[in-house]
C-alpha cells in the first residue's frame, strides 16, 4: 500500500510549485475559491517503473518516467464557496503506477460468451486529416487509465499498433462514457499543460469533443478558466491564453451616433438639401418644409 503524505494547503516547497506550474496562486487569488489542497506523494522508486515495464510488456515513455520519479502520482483539488456553502469543483489526477492499469479485455459480466470491450469496435470511424487512427479494445492497441475523471470518462496513455515496446507510438486520449474515443495530445507533456491551464475544471476533456461541455461545465468556465473553451483558439502562443476583451467592440452600441431628428416629411424631389431643418417656404406643390 503506498504511503501518502497530508493534503497541503498554499504550500510554498520549490518541488511542489514546479509540479503545478505555479497554479495554486492563480486559483488562491480567484474569487470565491478555497481550500486548495496538494497530496504531497513521495517519487516513485526506478525498480516500480521496471517492475511496470516488465509485468505489462511496455517501454514508459520518457516523459512519464520523469514525471513518476519527482512524484508517484498527482492529485490536487480546490473548492469554491457559494452562501456560506463549501461546494468542491476543481480536481487534477493522475494515477499513482499502482493504479496505472490496463483497461479490461476480460468479459464485461460473469456470463458465459458474455461482451468484451473488443465487441464494441466500429471501424468506420477511422483516422482523416483531423484526427488520428483512433485507439482499439482488442489487441491492436494496449490502453492505460491515467484519471477516471470523477466518473465522466476515462483518460488513457494509448500505445498504438499493438506494439508497446516503442514508446514513440503512445498518444494520450480521452474516452467518453458512451465509449467513444477523443484525441487529446500526442505526449503525456502536452497533455499535463492541459491540465494544469484547465484547472481541474469538471468535465474540461469534453471541450476536445464534437458536442463539448455542458452548460453547467460552461458556467464555471466561464467564472474561472484563464483561457476559453473554444479549443480551436488553444496554440502555442502565449497570448491565446489570454481572455481578450474588446470594449469597444462588445459595447458597440453604445457609441452610435445620434441621428436628429426630422420635424416633417421629407420633400419627394427636387429639394435642396440646406444648413436649417427648420426652415419653411410656401410653393405651389404644398411643400412646407425644405431641407
Amino acid at each position: 500500500m503506498e504511503d501518502a503524505s497530508p493534503p497541503l494547503l498554499n504550500n510554498s516547497k520549490p518541488h511542489l510549485e514546479k509540479l503545478t506550474l505555479g497554479v495554486t496562486h492563480i486559483l488562491e487569488s480567484s474569487p470565491g475559491v478555497t481550500e486548495v489542497t496538494i497530496i504531497e506523494k513521495a517519487p516513485a522508486e526506478r525498480h516500480m517503473i521496471s517492475s511496470w515495464e516488465q509485468k505489462n510488456n511496455c517501454v514508459m515513455p520518457e516523459d512519464v518516467k520523469n514525471f513518476y520519479l519527482m512524484t508517484n502520482g498527482f492529485h490536487m483539488t480546490w473548492n469554491v464557496k457559494l452562501d456560506e456553502h463549501i461546494i468542491p469543483l476543481g480536481s487534477m489526477t493522475i494515477n499513482s503506477i499502482s493504479k496505472l492499469t490496463q483497461l479490461n479485455h476480460s468479459s464485461m459480466y460473469s456470463l458465459p460468451n458474455a461482451p468484451t470491450l473488443a465487441d464494441l469496435e466500429d471501424d468506420t470511424q477511422e483516422a482523416n486529416e483531423d484526427q488520428p487512427e483512433k485507439p482499439h479494445f482488442d489487441s491492436r492497441s494496449v490502453i492505460f487509465e491515467l484519471d477516471s475523471c470523477s466518473g465522466n470518462g476515462k483518460v488513457c496513455l494509448v500505445y498504438k499498433n499493438g506494439k508497446p515496446g516503442f514508446t514513440q507510438d503512445t498518444e494520450i486520449w480521452f474516452l467518453d462514457r458512451a465509449l467513444y474515443w477523443h484525441f487529446l495530445t500526442d505526449t503525456f507533456t502536452a497533455y499535463y499543460r492541459l491540465l494544469i491551464t484547465h484547472l481541474g475544471l469538471p468535465q474540461w476533456q469534453y471541450a476536445f469533443t464534437s458536442y463539448g461541455i455542458s452548460p453547467q461545465a460552461k458556467q464555471w468556465f466561464s467564472m474561472y478558466k484563464p483561457i476559453t473553451y473554444n479549443t480551436d483558439l488553444l496554440t502555442e502562443d502565449t497570448d491565446s491564453f489570454v481572455n481578450k476583451l474588446d470594449p469597444s467592440k462588445v459595447f458597440m452600441s453604445k457609441d452610435k451616433a445620434l441621428i436628429p431628428k426630422k420635424k416633417g416629411p421629407v420633400q419627394p424631389s427636387g429639394g435642396q438639401k440646406g444648413p436649417s431643418a427648420t426652415s419653411t417656404s410656401k410653393s405651389s406643390s404644398g411643400n412646407s418644409i425644405r431641407k
